[in-house]
């Protein structure tokens, strides 16, 4: 799993897995989820999120981390 922020058009996209997706459905304002082709969840859009989240703050609690990394 990886997230993404873009500042300039302030979004964050949480990569779930590594498959394109062929659809998308937005299931709240700014909200957008992504599907591959066997309508399995790959990943989710959040527009104007610093809007909607505290990005300023990543807590990871409780994850089978094997590997973490820092961009």
């Amino acid at each position: 799993m990886k997230l993404s922020y873009d500042q300039a058009t302030d979004s964050l996209y949480i990569h779930l897995a590594d498959r394109p997706s062929v659809d998308s459905d937005e299931v709240s304002d700014g909200v957008v989820l992504d599907f591959d082709e066997n309508g399995a969840l790959v990943g989710i859009d959040v527009q104007h999120a610093s809007q909607k989240a505290d990005i300023q703050n990543l807590a990871v609690l409780h994850l089978p981390l094997r590997e973490l990394q820092a961009a």
